[in-house]
């Protein structure tokens, strides 16, 4: 599959000459039926941190029986819609609908005007580059900036006839099939080592010590203006990563942030069924949401795993408070129990393995999204 996306890709010769100035309002149609949640036989609905950055496929939601929902949660979506995250629209979030649900009104549902589009190429103009620049440009607002329908409708972009959208959309989502195959493997090694990690814990010697004897907390916290660069905010932080890589910048960050030091093990007490735990590689400042850790009697990589581990998830995620924002408190963590052997390293060095395993297929499904995104530009 991959060599034959290569030597189709390498022959891509795209002729514009017949290719037609539109505007994304004339291919697009914004959908706005509202819904009575409490009259209402939908059951799932879906937040922007459900939306991942440049990725079209949905992989979480959650259900209208899981947490309180504000008021804005009333826009109805269809399977087949398109979701896009209306609010910092540098982060990109595009996604298509596998279902139908509810989401807020700062997410705009789309469908595609399939008597000028072929709705499979639809969310592909919507990553390229000169759309995103067009949305960057266009938002309002600085802390929280958005953008409005009649400025993304405004976007203007050349647009290939039927048949050749066709064409293009079959070779855009053969390219989008191999990615989701790796996304496929990778998924399957973090299962594995899930799995090996809690049996290899289960059949150790040693006594159960709750966290509270192993966790040492760290309150630095930050003045403002900020004297370090990167902020790292609960956006940038992937759910299951065992390391954070991603960050902006402090300029506009007004508020007192915790300090994060190279090799703090740092935990989001914010809804805490989200799985984002991760020891950090770079100085930083973080969101106050962000718990950050010293260890004793167990390395912070140990821990680390207990954290991601499901055991740990099911514990605190039972233990939440709150009902619009669920989330755990030190105290709570400390609750939780784990054995720590005498000797960490044999389950430590096997588990690195797991780890290295994992940053191969993630590099190579990075490549593949490099690859995509290129051949995206090139069309748009």
């Amino acid at each position: 599959m991959e060599n034959t996306l290569n030597i189709a890709i390498e022959e891509l010769k795209l002729n514009r000459s017949n290719w037609k100035l539109v505007k994304f309002g004339d291919i697009a149609i914004q959908q706005k039926q509202s819904v009575d949640r409490d009259y209402t036989e939908l059951t799932k609905y879906v937040k922007g941190e459900h939306m991942g950055s440049e990725d079209l496929h949905l992989r979480e939601w959650g259900e209208l029986t899981d947490e309180y929902l504000g008021p804005a949660f009333i826009r109805k979506f269809e399977a087949g819609d398109i979701l896009y995250g209306s609010r910092r629209t540098y982060l990109r979030k595009v996604v298509i609908a596998p279902f139908e649900g509810i989401t807020s009104n700062t997410t705009f549902v789309i469908k595609a005007n399939e008597k000028k589009i072929d709705k499979r190429l639809l969310p592909f103009i919507m990553l390229s580059e000169g759309f995103a620049i067009n949305s960057i440009k266009n938002s309002k607002g600085s802390v929280n900036p958005y953008i409005n329908w009649k400025d993304i409708s405004n976007y203007e972009f050349p647009l290939p006839p039927k048949d050749q959208q066709a064409q293009l959309a079959e070779l855009l989502w053969a390219m989008d099939e191999v990615i989701e195959k790796e996304m496929e493997v990778l998924e399957i090694l973090k299962s594995s080592s899930q799995i090996f990690f809690e049996n290899a814990v289960e059949n150790i010697d040693g006594k159960l010590i709750p966290l509270s004897r192993i966790l040492i907390p760290k309150n630095s916290k930050s003045h403002v203006p900020h004297e370090r660069k990167k902020y790292i905010g609960l956006e940038h932080i992937e759910s299951g990563n065992l390391e954070c890589i991603s960050f902006s910048d402090t300029s506009e960050v007004l508020a007192q942030c915790n300090i994060i030091e190279p090799r703090d093990l740092c935990y989001s007490k914010l809804r805490p069924y989200l799985d984002k735990a991760f020891i950090a590689n770079f100085e930083a400042i973080s969101t106050t949401e962000l718990l950050i850790y010293d260890t004793h009697k167990a390395s912070k990589e140990y821990v680390l795993f207990h954290l991601h581990s499901r055991p740990f998830l099911h514990f605190v995620t039972g233990k939440a408070f709150g009902t619009k924002m669920p989330r755990v408190s030190h105290k709570i963590i400390g609750e939780f129990e784990i054995k720590v052997p005498e000797d960490e390293s044999i389950i430590i060095s096997k588990m690195s393995l797991f780890v290295s395993s994992q940053k191969l297929i993630k590099s190579k499904i990075a490549s593949s999204k490099a690859l995509q995104k290129s051949l995206i530009n090139q069309i748009f």
